[in-house]
């Protein structure tokens, strides 16, 4: 993103929060069924890596894995991952003005509004651009037409990746995450099984173990409640269809069904993006 870009989004950004908005979810749809194929049939992307930028947008309801891939992703391009889930996070854990207003949304499981994350992603962008930052995998913004107009005027997004998974792998998947409060690591303790029914195929994906320095310190999300996750996802999925149609009208969306875990999902979404992954390559050599 050019200097210019950020200067202007940052513009817009104070322009926006000079008037009321209402709330935003983290999230659009959460049961969107996968289909046998894992995804679209009119791809977006350039069939060579070389011939394309990375600004790219991953979109997925709350839990989906689109920070794992994303960054993936990003350390696989070398470019950076903002997650503005992350960026909401290092704010509740600053001295900040927002923290204490940030810290009653969450723990309700209400969505953060358009304001607080444009103007939190404008920081980011600018603290990037000063350090030589190029391209961007944006996760968990935009999550509404508005945003993503704003958006689509600052800067060109490439693609738009939208991850899909079965809702009771999700609920699972969500109720499932610990983290460490020690380092900060991400692990899950859900081990989900779920048949084929109704033509779907069925769906693996074992726990995440933690490692044993970081076994006896995990802890779960205040968020992470049965009760709080359903809402969340009710709302991401009353807000995603339209974003989604947003970016398909475009011709950027690329809809990917998660066929499992990681071990069978990364492989399949590499392909999808038309890249390789050499560690990928090796290990299944060996």
């Amino acid at each position: 993103m050019s200097r210019s870009s950020s200067a202007q989004l940052t513009a817009v950004s104070r322009a926006f929060t000079s008037r009321s908005s209402s709330a935003f979810n983290p999230e659009p749809d959460i049961a969107r069924s996968p289909s046998s194929s894992f995804l679209s049939r009119n791809s977006p992307l350039p069939q060579d890596p070389k011939d394309r930028n990375v600004q790219w947008v991953f979109l997925g309801c709350p839990g989906v894995g689109k920070g794992t891939y994303a960054s993936r992703l990003s350390n696989l391009l070398g470019v950076p991952h903002i997650a503005t889930g992350d960026l909401v996070r290092e704010e509740l854990n600053s001295t900040g003005p927002l923290a204490s207003q940030l810290k009653e949304i969450v723990n309700q499981g209400k969505l953060v509004s358009d304001e607080i994350i444009i103007n939190l992603l404008s920081k980011r962008l600018e603290a990037g651009e000063a350090k030589g930052e190029s391209g961007f995998i944006l996760d968990g913004f935009p999550r509404t037409i508005r945003q993503a107009e704003i958006l689509e005027g600052v800067t060109e997004i490439d693609l738009v990746v939208n991850l899909q998974l079965r809702e009771e792998a999700l609920l699972a998947k969500c109720l499932g995450r610990r983290i460490c409060s020690q380092c900060g690591g991400n692990y899950n303790i859900a081990c989900i099984d779920i048949k084929g029914d109704n033509g779907e195929p069925g769906i693996y994906m074992a726990p995440l173990p933690a490692p044993p320095q970081c076994a006896d310190k995990l802890i779960q999300r205040a968020d992470d409640t049965e009760e709080v996750v359903k809402a969340r996802l009710q709302i991401y999925n009353e807000m995603s269809r339209p974003l989604e149609e947003f970016y398909r009208s475009r011709g950027k969306l690329l809809e990917f069904s998660l066929p499992g875990g990681i071990p069978e999902s990364w492989p399949k979404l590499l392909e999808a993006l038309n890249l390789e992954d050499h560690e990928v390559k090796r290990s299944a050599a060996a």
